[in-house]
């Protein structure tokens, strides 16, 4: 099945073979995904990235997105539901990147609210959850904007391209709390 999110703001359409190469201009960004353990600089380490990503969602234990801004008409990175368990009906959002001239406009808010809605409402999930390295203050502010809450952090758990060890802190929304956060 074919998961298409969008608004007024962002589409997000399924991470394909035929689509990742628009995504070129912005993983070659240097530094893009400082914090994470994803090679995705070259077009080489890209391919791989989505033919993982692609794996994953063939395992059913991961859909990935790639995103279009529609305020300027761009592909602006990509993003997907990760660690999926359909029995105790809890996800991730991660492996999140958009490039930089992205970051700061809102889009991000926008795609995260369409996957959550999407998760609680359409999927039936009771827990959404989001990985952050604890150094990446931006990451962790914006999850916590979203009314995640920090549930703990898990010491000298990844290892990142430069092989730096991070720690990597956990959050969560209940969908209870979301379903709060939507009606103030």
């Amino acid at each position: 099945m074919e998961i298409v999110l969008e608004n007024d703001r962002v589409k997000l359409s399924p991470l394909t073979l035929e689509n990742y190469e628009n995504l070129l201009p912005i993983a070659s960004q240097k530094k893009l995904v400082q914090y994470s353990p994803s090679d995705i600089e070259t077009p080489e380490a890209l391919k791989n990235y989505v033919l993982m990503a692609l794996e994953q969602q063939a395992q059913k234990l991961g859909i990935p997105f790639i995103i279009f801004d529609k305020a300027v008409h761009r592909y602006a990175g990509s993003t997907r539901y990760m660690n999926i368990h359909w029995k105790n009906k809890v996800l991730h959002i991660g492996s999140t990147w958009i490039g930089n001239e992205f970051q700061g406009t809102g889009l991000n808010r926008e795609m995260k609210r369409l996957m959550l809605h999407h998760a609680f409402v359409d999927m039936d999930f009771q827990k959404v959850e989001f990985r952050v390295d604890e150094r990446n203050l931006k990451s962790r502010r914006a999850v916590e904007k979203l009314g995640c809450k920090l549930e703990g952090i898990l010491r000298k758990d990844v290892y990142l391209l430069d092989g730096f060890k991070r720690n990597t802190c956990c959050y969560g929304l209940l969908r209870e709390e979301w379903e709060q956060r939507k009606v103030l």
